[in-house]
């Protein structure tokens, strides 16, 4: 869908387009605000997920169970015009307009809804400094979008280009508008930057390649590499006609000289799965590149022939146990997996949330063993498993899961098509994993889905709930220690800078809005 560029006001203000598709320049706020206490000074979160490690560790916070309860709203930034609608796909209850990690740096937030906009807010206050404005709806799903920063410099995508902006003005750098050719998807991941390189990739890639993995020259937005995700299109797949392999996730940037990347699913039917079993390398894998070139280093496959849209989504986590480095990886499939950085062999694999008896269906029918009949039904189904990113600190791994499951009533579909509404049993939990056992420190049930990943200050660990909660959990024993109710439901990850948590409360389309008509926003909860 192609929607065209336009002059927007923000809300109280005058705002004046300064290129086509480009910069609001801004005197006032979208935001509101009740004199808050001033953020604590070194406030930041760099990186879509904290650090180039993707750890979630916010390592700047001054927020612990000492102070958790002092938690109040600072202030709150809605978004108007066209990316309030939010935005509608398969997944529209799930989509809202706020998908994406927000990252701080030197005293400014910076976020990109799912129309492809971004914002550079005070912490302080919550107004916007400028308005980078395109109105291009990501066309993949719940996103996430999103942008890195990295030496003054944000880079962000379209659905089909990539972009760099002046971080103090948002100012146009670069633009490029030539990286996917027909075929290889669109663009929605949040990107990393690092070594002067930007790494991104497609989602959907209905070729015979897949989705593919990029890198960027960081200065000129020159493509430097590409990798396809898909080996050996199989017919069955390609006739589903849904896209395959791809990465959602900000893929983790390593201090071997490579680059690790969370890989989707082939998308195909349980019959085709049954009838033309293959491994559709490199879905459902991680992949570590050499980051300088795009050369295969190695992949560990989760599941192989997936006909269950299962995802080795998450942004990898770079770790080491006993002084040798690993990578952690997870999905929906609901397992987490430790591997080799050096070679990608397994360290160990741990199940996490519920299942059913049903995890080595697509492994079987690989193998030629058993019978598969519908009706099926599996769990973790296609929006449960690990669907948001993992943290790690001290020899732990936090996680959360959906406790979703669902029932194919025929073999022919590539989704199932009962129960595939997370609404029906909206339950999930968050769990803890000993880093060099895999296994389970404490498990905490939540009566709803934890879709704000998970996120470490000092003694806590923070998610959010699907219908609009905020809680903090004690990391030694799980324990729910605060709960904060948002203005209106969540699908998106949270970032912790200094005495500030910062969560996207980006609605859900109309089906969990319609009783709270508050809108999408980032709001700004604050600690004296």
């Amino acid at each position: 869908m192609k929607m065209n560029v336009t002059k927007r006001t923000l809300s109280g203000v005058v705002a004046t387009v300064l290129v086509a598709v480009g910069v609001l320049t801004t005197t006032g706020a979208d935001a509101t605000s009740a004199t808050p206490p001033a953020p604590a000074a070194a406030a930041s979160w760099p990186y879509p997920n904290a650090d180039l490690a993707n750890t979630r560790v916010a390592t700047s916070s001054t927020i612990s169970s000492t102070n958790v309860s002092e938690l109040k709203e600072a202030w709150t930034f809605k978004l108007t015009g066209p990316a309030a609608a939010g935005v509608g796909t398969t997944f529209k209850n799930y989509t809202g307009s706020l998908a994406a990690n927000p990252v701080v740096v030197n005293g400014v937030v910076y976020l990109q809804d799912l129309d492809s906009n971004v914002y550079a807010l005070a912490l302080a206050t919550g107004k916007p400094k400028w308005v980078y404005e395109v109105n291009l709806p990501e066309k993949s799903g719940p996103g996430p979008n999103g942008v890195a920063v990295t030496n003054g410099t944000v880079y962000g995508a379209t659905p089909t280009s990539v972009f760099a902006l002046n971080a103090g003005t948002g100012h146009k750098i670069w633009v490029n508008n030539n990286l996917l050719n027909s075929g290889q998807g669109t663009f929605g991941i949040q990107p990393q930057v690092a070594d002067g390189r930007v790494y991104l990739a497609s989602q959907y890639g209905k070729g015979p390649g897949g989705g593919v993995l990029l890198a960027l020259n960081a200065s000129n937005g020159k493509l430097l590499w590409r990798f396809n995700t898909i080996l050996n299109a199989d017919q069955g797949v390609e006739a589903v006609g849904a896209g395959s392999g791809g990465a959602w996730e900000t893929p983790l940037v390593g201090s071997d000289g490579s680059v690790t990347f969370g890989i989707g699913n082939p998308y195909q039917t349980p019959a085709n799965a049954i009838a033309h079993p293959s491994k559709q390398l490199y879905t459902d894998s991680d992949v570590n590149l050499d980051a300088t070139t795009g050369k295969l280093r190695w992949y560990y496959q989760g599941v192989p022939n997936d006909f269950k849209d299962y995802d080795m989504q998450t942004s990898p986590i770079a770790a080491s146990i006993a002084g040798v480095p690993v990578v952690i990886g997870a999905g929906k499939m609901g397992y987490v997996y430790v591997m080799n950085a050096k070679s990608g062999t397994l360290i160990w694999k741990t199940p996490v949330g519920k299942h059913n008896g049903h995890d080595n269906d697509s492994l079987d029918a690989l193998e030629h063993k058993g019978t598969i009949k519908a009706p099926l039904t599996i769990s973790p189904g296609p929006l449960g498993g690990v669907l948001t990113n993992m943290a790690l600190d001290g020899g732990t791994i936090y996680l959360a899961t959906n406790d979703i499951a669902s029932t194919y009533t025929s073999l022919t579909t590539p989704l199932p098509t009962k129960g595939a509404s997370a609404h029906e049993t909206a339950a999930g939990e968050v769990e803890a994993l000993n880093l060099v056992t895999g296994k389970v420190e404490w498990d905490t049930k939540v009566a709803d889905l934890p879709l704000g990943a998970v996120t470490v200050s000092n003694d806590l660990v923070f998610t959010t709930l699907s219908h609009g909660v905020l809680i903090a959990l004690n990391r030694s024993t799980g324990a729910i220690v605060f709960r904060q109710q948002l203005p209106t439901t969540t699908n998106s990850p949270i970032a912790i800078a200094g005495n500030t948590v910062l969560v996207p409360a980006g609605g859900g389309g109309p089906e969990l809005t319609k009783k709270d008509p508050v809108g999408p926003q980032l709001v700004a909860y604050r600690a004296r």
